[in-house]
C-alpha cells in the first residue's frame, strides 16, 4: 500500500470516528500519522539523483509574491496588467505551463511577481505538478490567492486545504509552544495557562507516536492538537494570504459587497480594470516594507535610492540598516542620527537596536580614530626600542 492509500484510509477512519471525550486521544493519534505521512510523501524518493524538473527562478527585487488559483482565474492577466510582463492568456485551462516572472515598480522598491499554472484538487499528492508549484509559493513573501468571483465560495476551501496539507499556514500566527529534545529525563510538562484543547496524557500519545520518549514540552497558549503536531514537525511555513476575487464585472452589486467584506479580501476585475490600486495599496501593507533613506554628514537626504528593509528578511533595527549597507559597518558606528515617525524629536541620537519605520531618513556617525599613544609632550610612550641593547649607540666623544 502506497503513502496517498494509507492518508485516505485514516482520513476515512476519522471520518467514521465520532468526536466525543472518550475517541479524542484515539484522533489525536490519527492526525499524528497522517501528518508524518505527509512529510513523507513530500520527501525526494530514495534512490533519486540530483534534483528534480522544477519552476523555480531567481529571487530579484525587495519581495516576492506568487500568483496561486485554479485553472483560468485570471492570473496571467493579473501579471500582464500589473506588470506589463507578457503572459500567454487564452479561454481554455492550464494555458501557463511554467513559472513566468515579472516585476512591480511600486513606492520605489521593486516587487517580484510570480504567474504560477494552476492547480488542482490533489495538488499536494503530485497531481497537476501541483508539488512544484506549492513548493515556489513556499519561497515567497506573500502569496496572492486569485478566485472567481463567480463561482461557490468551495475552491477556497480547496486550496487552504491543499496548502495545508504541504506544511503552508496561510494568516496564522506559530503557536505559542515550546518544545526541545532531551537525551534523558523523560517528558517534562508544563503549561501557564488553561488547556481545553488537549491534555498531558494526549500530547504523551502524540510524543511516542513520532518516537519521542524524552522532551520538554511548555505551551503558552491554549493550543489544540494541530498546532502541537506543527511544532514537533518544525517543517512549517506561516505565511501571509490576500484572496483576490477576479471577474467582479459578471456578479451582482450584493455579492460584491459580501466578498469585499471578508477579511483579507480584495475584489477586482482585470477586464474592466477595476481596484487594482487597492491591490497593491493590500500587498505593499501585508508586506510590511521599510524604506530607509541616507543622509550624508553635512548633505541633502538621498530620497532617490531607498534601502529597502523587512521584517521576514533580516530585520527593520538600525543594526539590520548598517548590515544592509556594509557588513563591517556596524563595529565602525557612534552613533545614529534619526528623522521620521521612529523618533521622538528630530534629530534624536540612537542605539542599534532602535527599529525603523517606513521613510525614516538615517545619518550614520562613525568612531574617530584613536591616535597611537596620543600627541606631543601627551605620548604615553617613547619611540625609542624596548630593550637597551637593540638602542643606536653614540659615537664616543673626542677629546
Amino acid at each position: 500500500m502506497g503513502i496517498v492509500e494509507k492518508i485516505k484510509e485514516i482520513e476515512a477512519e476519522m471520518a467514521r470516528t465520532q468526536k466525543n471525550k472518550a475517541t479524542e486521544y484515539h484522533l489525536g493519534q490519527l492526525k499524528a500519522k497522517i501528518a508524518k505521512l505527509r512529510t513523507q510523501l513530500l520527501e525526494p524518493p530514495k534512490g533519486s539523483s540530483g534534483a528534480g524538473e522544477g519552476f523555480e527562478v531567481t529571487k530579484y527585487g525587495h519581495g516576492r509574491v506568487a500568483l496561486i488559483g485554479f485553472p483560468s482565474v485570471g492570473k496571467s492577466t493579473l501579471l500582464t496588467l500589473l506588470t506589463g510582463t507578457h503572459s500567454e492568456a487564452a479561454s481554455y485551462e492550464f494555458t501557463t505551463l511554467t513559472c513566468i516572472p515579472g516585476i512591480i515598480h511600486y513606492n520605489d522598491t521593486k516587487i517580484q511577481l510570480l504567474d504560477l499554472p494552476g492547480i488542482i484538487e490533489g495538488a499536494s499528492e503530485g497531481k497537476g505538478r501541483g508539488r512544484q508549484v506549492i513548493a515556489v509559493s513556499k519561497s515567497s513573501d506573500i502569496v496572492l490567492m486569485v478566485l472567481d468571483a463567480s463561482k461557490s465560495e468551495g475552491h477556497r476551501q480547496i486550496l487552504t486545504k491543499e496548502l495545508e496539507a504541504v506544511g503552508l499556514r496561510l494568516n496564522k500566527k506559530p503557536p505559542q509552544i515550546y518544545f526541545k529534545k532531551k537525551k534523558s529525563g523523560g517528558i517534562s510538562f508544563n503549561s501557564t495557562v488553561p488547556l481545553t484543547h488537549v491534555d498531558e496524557k494526549l500530547c504523551y500519545q502524540i510524543l511516542h507516536e513520532y518516537k519521542i520518549h524524552n522532551a520538554e514540552l511548555l505551551f503558552r497558549e491554549d493550543a489544540t492538537v494541530d498546532d502541537l503536531i506543527d511544532v514537533i514537525e518544525g517543517n512549517r511555513k506561516y505565511m501571509k494570504c490576500i484572496y483576490v476575487y477576479n471577474k467582479i464585472d459578471v456578479v451582482g452589486i450584493d455579492d460584491v459587497d459580501k466578498l469585499a467584506r471578508q477579511p483579507n479580501s480584495v475584489v477586482i476585475s482585470c477586464n474592466l480594470k477595476l481596484n487594482l490600486d487597492r491591490l497593491l495599496a493590500k500587498m505593499w501593507d501585508e508586506m510590511g516594507l521599510v524604506r530607509v533613506y541616507t543622509k550624508p554628514q553635512g548633505q541633502q537626504a538621498d530620497f532617490d535610492d531607498p534601502a529597502v528593509l523587512s521584517t521576514d528578511r533580516g530585520g527593520c533595527t538600525v543594526e539590520d540598516f548598517c548590515n544592509h549597507l556594509h557588513r563591517n559597518l556596524v563595529k565602525e558606528v557612534k552613533y545614529v542620527l534619526v528623522w521620521g515617525t521612529s523618533a521622538r524629536h528630530y534629530p534624536q541620537h540612537c542605539g542599534l537596536s532602535h527599529i525603523l519605520h517606513d521613510e525614516d531618513v538615517v545619518q550614520v556617525v562613525k568612531k574617530k580614530e584613536k591616535e597611537d599613544g596620543g600627541r606631543g609632550r601627551f605620548k604615553s610612550h617613547s619611540t625609542a626600542p624596548a630593550r637597551i641593547s637593540d638602542r643606536e649607540k653614540k659615537a664616543p666623544l673626542k677629546t
